[in-house]
């Protein structure tokens, strides 16, 4: 196990501590993206409501799409802080399964606010996209 590689060379302790504060950084990081994102989203959108009311949906579409980004940039750091602290820290078969299970949701939360997002699913081309042939000279 990696834990027990790290703890076992010179100055393992102080490693492990360095990977703890890593991966507690990056579920920081991804939370006060969220939390600025949302605050930073609503403002604009009640301040463009104010000056603006009759494209009042134009601006609430807008809100949406802010905020769908911003949780999905979230989701996908505080999954980075899940693999790093799993892999690094507690690899055994349950942190594992827990991580899997973890990664599972928050993909489906993704791909969910992707649909809300866009009107399509992740894996379908954009609506107006031109199909791509990749020619070789």
């Amino acid at each position: 196990m990696l834990r027990n590689l790290i703890a076992d060379a010179p100055f393992g302790g102080i490693i492990l501590e360095w990977i703890e504060f890593a991966a507690l950084a990056i579920e920081i990081l991804a939370v006060v993206i969220i939390v600025v994102a949302i605050f930073y989203a609503t403002a604009r959108y009640a301040y463009q409501v104010v000056l603006d009311r009759e494209h009042k949906d134009r601006y609430y579409s807008q809100l949406k799409v802010s905020l769908g980004k911003a949780l999905l940039l979230g989701l996908e750091i505080l999954v980075a802080a899940d693999i790093v602290r799993t892999v690094a820290l507690e690899a055994t078969l349950q942190s594992v399964m827990v991580l899997g299970i973890l990664v599972l949701i928050r993909t489906f939360l993704s791909w969910a606010l992707v649909v809300e997002i866009e009107g399509r699913w992740p894996w379908q081309p954009a609506r107006g996209a031109e199909s791509t042939d990749y020619k070789l000279d």
